[in-house]
C-alpha cells in the first residue's frame, strides 16, 4: 500500500502560494512604478490600491479555499460518523465505507480500520450465531434423549410400588419418582429458554384482559393446590379489569412457573395468595414458603425465574421478588 499523504502537508501546500504571494507582489509592482521624480506620488498611491485591492483578493482566495478544504474534510468525517452510528437490522451489520486507494490521507486510513472492524464483528457474530446454534441443538436433543431413560425408571418405579416392602422403601420410591418428575420439567424450562433467548419462541403480543387471563390460570392450577393441600387465598375482582399489551401465552406461561414453584418448594407452607390490584394495575402472587433462596437452590427454580423475567422484559413488564424465611412475594407490574 502506498505511503498516505498527509492532510496537514496538502493543506500547507495548498496555501503556501498565498504566503509567498504578497511580498512577491510587492516587488513587482514596485519594479514598475517609481518612487522619484514628477509621477511619483501618483505611483504610490496607485501603487498603493493595487496593493490594496491584491492583499483582498489574496484573503478572499485563501478564505475560500480554507472553507472548500474543511468543508470537505467536515463532510467526509460526517459520512464516517454517520456509517458509524448507523442502525441495522440485527441479522446485518452497516456497510463498509468507500475507500480510495490511490489517494489515501489519515481519513482513509480511519475508514479502513473501521472496515476492519465491521469485518471482525461480522466473523464474531457469525461465530456466536452458530455456537449458539449447536448449543440449541444439543439442549434439544438431549432433552429428547433424556426423556427415554426417564420413562424406563418411572416405570421400574411403578412395577416396584407393587410389590410388597417397608414404609421407608415405599418413601425411597415415592422420592425417586418426584425427582424423576422434577428433573422432566427442568429439562422443559431448560427447553423453553433456550428457544426463547435463541429468538425461536413465537411471540404475538395483544390487547390482553389481564383479570380473566389471571382467572382462567387460577382455575385451571386450583385441583392441584387442593391436592397438595394448599389454602389458596384469591383476590379476583369479578366486573373489574385492565388491559396489557402483552402475548397472553407467554403472561400464561409466566403464571405457570410462578404456580409451579409454589407447588414445588412452598408446599410445606400450605398457603399461598393470588390478587389483582386493578387500580395499580398489578399482580400478586405470594406463598408462605421456606424463601426463594433455599427453595432455588438445587431445585432447578433458577431457570424458571430465569424464563419468567426474560418473557416479562420483553413484554415491558417487570417482577418485583421480595423473599425470606416465612415466604416469597411477587408482584408484576409495567416498567
Amino acid at each position: 500500500m502506498k505511503q498516505p499523504r498527509s492532510l496537514f502537508r496538502h493543506f500547507l501546500k495548498l496555501h503556501f502560494l498565498f504566503i509567498l504571494l504578497p511580498p512577491l507582489s510587492m516587488i513587482v509592482f514596485s519594479s514598475f512604478f517609481g518612487t522619484s521624480g514628477p509621477e511619483a506620488r501618483f505611483n504610490t498611491l496607485n501603487l498603493f490600491y493595487i496593493t490594496v485591492l491584491m492583499f483582498t483578493g489574496i484573503i478572499v482566495a485563501f478564505v475560500v479555499l480554507s472553507w472548500l478544504f474543511f468543508w470537505r474534510l467536515r463532510k467526509r468525517l460526517t459520512r464516517l460518523q454517520e456509517a458509524m452510528s448507523a442502525t441495522t437490522a440485527a441479522d446485518s451489520w452497516t456497510e463498509p465505507i468507500l475507500i480510495q486507494k490511490d489517494r489515501m490521507d489519515e481519513i482513509d486510513l480511519l475508514g479502513v480500520s473501521f472496515n476492519r472492524m465491521i469485518r471482525q464483528l461480522e466473523d464474531s457474530r457469525r461465530r456466536e450465531q452458530e455456537e449458539a446454534g449447536l448449543r440449541q441443538r444439543l439442549i434439544a436433543n438431549m432433552s429428547h434423549d433424556l426423556r427415554t431413560p426417564l420413562t424406563i425408571m418411572r416405570g421400574h418405579v411403578n412395577r416396584l410400588n407393587k410389590e410388597p416392602m417397608s414404609p421407608e422403601g415405599k418413601s425411597s420410591l415415592a422420592e425417586i419418582n418426584q425427582t424423576i418428575t422434577r428433573t422432566g420439567e427442568l429439562m422443559d424450562d431448560l427447553l423453553s429458554y433456550t428457544l426463547l433467548t435463541s429468538g425461536k419462541y413465537p411471540f404475538e403480543p395483544a390487547h390482553t384482559d389481564m383479570g380473566r387471563l389471571v382467572r382462567a390460570s387460577v382455575a385451571a392450577w386450583y385441583p392441584v393446590f387442593e391436592e397438595h393441600g394448599i389454602q389458596v387465598d384469591v383476590d379476583l375482582p369479578a366486573e373489574e379489569t385492565f388491559h396489557w399489551t402483552a402475548d397472553p401465552g407467554w403472561m400464561t406461561r409466566v403464571l405457570d412457573n410462578l404456580f409451579q414453584n409454589i407447588i414445588r418448594h412452598a408446599a410445606d407452607g400450605k398457603y399461598a395468595c393470588i390478587a389483582v390490584d386493578v387500580q395499580q394495575e398489578r399482580i400478586l402472587v405470594a406463598d408462605s414458603g421456606p424463601g426463594m433462596d433455599r427453595s432455588a437452590h438445587g431445585g432447578g427454580a433458577g431457570i424458571g425465574l430465569s424464563t419468567v423475567q426474560y418473557m416479562l422484559n420483553t413484554m415491558n413488564l417487570k417482577a418485583e421478588f421480595n423473599s425470606s424465611g416465612q415466604g416469597t412475594r411477587v408482584v408484576i407490574g409495567k416498567m
